[in-house]
């Protein structure tokens, strides 16, 4: 199916054999009970993949959904309160909902594993480092107490810690903050996942430490060729570590693409919003562009240079944009608008007959 007027360009990656998604999160929905009141729909209909030794970043605001959606990947939503109300999530071909608990913790921690936003949360303040990487490793490889010993040593020397085997019997507190993410990411690496779910990874550290944490994940991604959702609301770190980016808003994806093109052409209000939030260099402003003024302003809801009837979704758009709807249907629908690019759009008559498939691109950046 072709909507474009045009064809989205190239963003030069290099050519390669196409390879299945090891992720494939299609039309999830997850709800809260909200005790009296009508319950919390915290994801509302999303769908995205992770291909092999790519990285695809979900950025949104707070709330918006995107931990919910990771944690519905390891099936780690409490339920109650939690429910998956519809949708599927294939980790390479089966359907992870439907596991059983015994099922789901041979998965979680051995072939999917994530790094939380707060490892001091995260780390049980009354084990040694190396008890606590050792437990994974028992958990889901078939080896003795020495060979999981020597296994967590190497993988605390993976991620850079120095002094492994001394660190191995020191508890989190004696710890900066920047080498206890590094031990949360030897946690989740050590029993060498095919996906990694990174929650913010970089969060309450500063840029010089970020850095060096976020070149790391990059590197033990390309040594061993696995996938990365990356969880952010930082756009500096997703132009220089994404492949495919997801932006989400109140539980929807409302704009998904290649890195590049994204960020040379943001179609949808809300991601234009997220740009002109960002202070620049180069422009000096009195104050900056909020993404609710962006959004207010009826001209953002136009996509020039496109077929049918497009109006991008929003929850409460300007007076006059709201277009005549689908009968019966939900208002939201995530519509591919050119090869490379879906926007989520409101679900009009045309938008119904001209039905689009799932966001699935397999590219990675060439600098990657």
């Amino acid at each position: 199916m072709t909507h474009p007027a045009h064809q989205a360009q190239s963003s030069g990656a290099a050519a390669a054999a196409p390879t299945k998604p090891i992720l494939s999160v299609a039309d999830l929905a997850v709800s809260f009970d909200n005790g009296s009141g009508p319950r919390v729909q915290a994801v509302a209909g999303v769908s995205m993949t992770v291909h092999p030794n790519q990285t695809l970043a979900v950025v949104g605001e707070s709330g918006c959904g995107k931990s919910v959606t990771a944690m519905s990947t390891m099936q780690l939503i409490p339920r109650p309160p939690g429910r998956f109300d519809r949708g599927s999530i294939l980790f390479e071909g089966e359907d992870i909902l439907s596991y059983s608990e015994s099922q789901m913790l041979k998965v979680r921690g051995g072939k999917i594993a994530m790094i939380f936003q707060e490892p001091m949360t995260s780390l049980n303040p009354v084990y040694t480092i190396g008890d606590q990487i050792m437990e994974a490793i028992l958990l889901h490889q078939k080896v003795g107490q020495d060979e999981a010993w020597k296994l967590a040593i190497q993988a605390m020397k993976d991620v850079g810690i120095p002094k492994a085997e001394d660190r191995m019997r020191a508890y989190p507190h004696q710890f900066s903050g920047g080498m206890r993410q590094r031990v949360m990411i030897a946690m989740a690496l050590a029993c060498q996942p095919k996906l990694l779910l990174a929650d913010e990874p970089t969060t309450a550290l500063d840029v010089t430490i970020q850095a060096q944490i976020l070149e790391l994940l990059r590197e033990l991604q390309r040594t061993r060729g696995m996938g990365i959702m990356l969880i952010t609301h930082n756009l500096g770190v997703v132009a220089e570590n994404a492949d495919v980016v997801c932006v989400m808003y109140a539980g929807r994806v409302v704009e998904y693409a290649r890195v590049f093109e994204l960020f040379d052409n943001p179609l949808h209000p809300y991601t234009r919003g997220l740009f002109n939030s960002i202070p620049l260099l180069t422009t000096r402003k009195h104050r900056l562009t909020t993404v609710e003024e962006v959004v207010r302003d009826p001209a953002q809801f136009k996509l020039p240079g496109f077929a049918g009837d497009l109006v991008p979704w929003w929850p409460d758009p300007p007076k006059g944009v709201v277009p005549t709807l689908a009968p019966d249907r939900d208002e939201y629908a995530l519509v591919q608008v050119a090869p490379t690019r879906w926007v989520g759009c409101f679900n009009t008559p045309w938008v119904e007959s001209h039905p689009s498939p799932r966001p699935d691109l397999d590219y990675r950046r060439e600098d990657a």
